[in-house]
């Protein structure tokens, strides 16, 4: 057993080593390289206490988590600490249900370059704001997270938590749509509904069928510095389609490219 120190909390022990254990890919500073991760890691280093952080840290460099798996709701870890039998973590976030992602499919649907950026694989910055706006935050709120450990560490969240969480960051490095299922919407269930058109019907559209809705002005939109001219090609499912022997989408994609030219300054009134 850990010694107990004078003012009655557990000495902190040299951990037992653990092999083959989860090891943070970040040696040095911060964790977390993809603006999502940051942003999860910023809110962590901003409410939780910077000493047990810094622990955490350096169990997560260390290798010292067992094991960790994402569910809706919920992240499961086991943790090697300094005694014996290793603790169990659990970090608990609100998972939304239906009808709240069913809300968060038709904001995002309503943004065309969001959709596609998803479709393809990438996560929008401005997703974090435009769940915001709907009511349902994409990342942690202070004091949202429910965190446990089998630890007697009277601090929360304890270094054992703190390393769960650092890895956690670094898993959203590498799969961004772990953040959107950790809320409670796997990737391919997203994908799928996206893909799947919400319009009305058509035999309720017949009459306005081919009106224009929105102004010719709305239709250019701005222009995000970021945004890939072939971004809805690889939004789409590609079609099995070859011109002597080339892949549609390969001969498309030039195309789309050269539509991307400098803007041109506006004419005087």
């Amino acid at each position: 057993m850990s010694p107990v120190g004078k003012d009655g909390w557990f000495e902190a022990g040299t951990p037992i080593k653990v092999e083959g254990g989860i090891r943070a890919r970040g040696r040095r500073g911060t964790i977390g390289e993809k603006w999502w991760s940051r942003r999860f890691v910023d809110i962590l280093e901003r409410v939780c206490d910077p000493g047990r952080l810094a622990r955490g840290r350096a169990y997560a460099r260390q290798g010292q988590v067992v094991s960790m798996t994402v569910r809706a709701g919920s992240v499961e870890a086991v943790v090697q600490g300094s005694r014996p039998e290793p603790y169990r973590v659990e970090i608990e976030i609100e998972a939304y249900g239906q009808e709240e992602w069913a809300e968060l499919e038709r904001v995002v649907a309503g943004q065309a370059g969001h959709r596609a950026r998803l479709l393809a694989g990438e996560m929008p910055k401005e997703l974090d704001a435009l769940f915001a706006g709907a009511g349902y935050p994409l990342f942690p709120e202070q004091g949202e997270l429910e965190m446990t450990c089998g630890c007697p560490d009277w601090g929360n969240p304890c270094k054992h938590v703190s390393a769960v969480l650092y890895l956690l960051a670094e898993a959203f490095d590498d799969d961004p749509f772990l953040v959107l299922a950790w809320r409670g919407k796997p990737r391919e269930q997203l994908l799928d509904e996206l893909r799947t058109p919400a319009d009305e019907p058509l035999e309720d559209r017949l009459a306005d069928f081919y009106a224009l809705n929105v102004s010719a002005a709305r239709l250019k939109g701005p222009r995000t510095p970021d945004t890939l001219p072939d971004l809805l090609l690889r939004a789409l499912e590609p079609p099995k389609v070859k011109v002597r022997h080339i892949p549609l989408l390969d001969l498309l994609r030039p195309a789309y490219r050269s539509f991307t030219g400098p803007e041109e300054p506006p004419g005087d009134a």
